[in-house]
């Protein structure tokens, strides 16, 4: 794999402005009701179930559509997008537009752009994933995007300017001093708020700007890997060349850096520790979760640490034997990635001590603690509680061309689906 260097001048990002899909706010109940999380933040059945009742025009209808099978269920996408255009709820916004988003909540603020990305390989050095995906996924994602000929969510994507107010964050910051095209708060207690900018002076400030700069994919690895395959399956350069994404300057705007958990769904609890017995330290760890949390981040800073629920009780599981890990972690690779939780969680727990299958049955990845512990209690199963990876290890592996293990980090705020949409019809 060759190493990716940063990008020359003009060799960079390539942002460009579309017509934005948006809701029309007098066709639905609200624009809080019509958004949802991205599709893999839906814990499914009880958030999809609670989004759908939302608003009928909820926007999770489209990014998880329900039916029997996969060709029915991206069909049935389709014709729901087509109906809700045809009907006047979505519309397309008369202009391109790169569109300036906000969230916050209480002291978190993070702006960014979001526009058309022109799409490039790993190896070129502009844009850096960061972890492995799931071939799965990527063919299920492809095949909705196929059927929509749309771009339902922007992917999260950050980089590093010097931190000062000059270019993309110079437009960012004259954009809200205007009024939103959009302000909504969602239940989560965010507020989110949406300006589109298109005069031609700003654009060019934008774009001049961004073309020296290099990017890591925060969130959105499948859909990135999605967007590739696609752009491979058209050949002819058009719409399907850039795929829809938020970029996020963390100079300015820092990101929040969160652990992605695993729910082992036919794996009990007590099968899981006696496994360990031998090979890890395993302490029985006091609730409620927030305090077994605190005691993961405790152990987490002098070695690989794991946090395991769903019995009732709160296990903590540290200090592996330094042969098992010789013999079940790849050699070959940077010390700093030998020694992630996921590699050993993956390498080591998963693989060997385990023997648990890759395969949707048997791992589920979950972003929120609560929500792992609750499925594992339901379905006596166990919740492997991970914490989370410093930005830096991130963004360092990922300049080394070294991909984590898949659903290592949750960058956040992710932003919210269904405030703007790209239509490949029409971009």
């Amino acid at each position: 794999m060759s190493t990716p260097g940063r990008p020359e001048e003009d060799h960079g990002l390539r942002l460009a402005p579309f017509r934005g899909l948006r809701y029309v706010p007098e066709r639905v109940s609200s624009l809080a009701a019509v958004t949802s999380p991205p599709y893999d933040v839906v814990v499914r059945p009880d958030g999809l179930h609670h989004l759908e009742s939302a608003d009928p025009y909820n926007i999770v209808r489209l990014i998880l559509p329900q039916a029997a099978t996969p060709a029915t269920r991206n069909r049935q996408a389709a014709d729901t997008l087509h109906h809700w255009l045809s009907e006047g709820v979505l519309a397309p916004d008369p202009e391109p537009a790169l569109y300036v988003y906000e969230q916050r909540s209480g002291d978190l603020l993070q702006r960014g752009l979001i526009g058309a990305l022109a799409l490039t390989q790993p190896a070129e050095g502009i844009v850096l994933p960061h972890e492995d995906v799931m071939p799965h996924v990527v063919a299920d994602r492809a095949a909705l995007m196929r059927a929509t000929a749309a771009n339902l969510e922007p992917l999260l994507l950050t980089y590093r300017s010097r931190g000062d107010a000059t270019g993309a964050t110079a437009v960012i910051e004259r954009a809200v001093l205007r009024s939103p095209l959009l302000a909504t708060t969602t239940e989560d207690g965010f507020s989110h708020r949406l300006w589109s900018v298109t005069d031609p002076a700003e654009l060019a400030e934008a774009t001049a700007d961004l073309s020296h700069r290099q990017a890591l994919i925060a969130d959105g690895h499948h859909r990135w890997a999605t967007y590739l395959r696609l752009k491979a399956e058209h050949p002819d350069r058009g719409p399907w060349d850039s795929g829809l994404v938020l970029l996020v300057d963390t100079a300015r705007y820092p990101l929040q850096v969160r652990a992605i958990h695993r729910l082992l769904l036919r794996l009990p609890v007590a099968d899981a520790l006696a496994a360990v017995a031998d090979t890890f330290r395993v302490r029985e760890v006091p609730g409620p979760l927030p305090h077994a949390l605190d005691a993961l981040a405790e152990a987490a800073t002098t070695g690989n640490a794991f946090l395991l629920a769903g019995d009732g009780t709160f296990r903590l599981v540290d200090r592996p034997d330094e042969a098992l890990l010789s013999r079940t972690v790849p050699a070959g690779r940077p010390e700093a990635w030998r020694t992630l939780d996921a590699t050993v969680l993956h390498a080591t727990l998963l693989d060997h001590v385990w023997s648990i299958p890759d395969a949707p049955e048997d791992i589920a990845y979950i972003h929120g603690a609560e929500a792992a512990v609750t499925q594992a209690e339901r379905h006596g199963g166990t919740a492997v509680l991970m914490h989370p990876v410093r930005e830096e290890v991130v963004r360092d592996l990922a300049r080394q061309g070294v991909t984590m293990p898949r659903k290592s980090t949750s960058f956040g705020p992710k932003p919210a689906t269904g405030l703007v949409l790209r239509s490949l019809d029409l971009n």
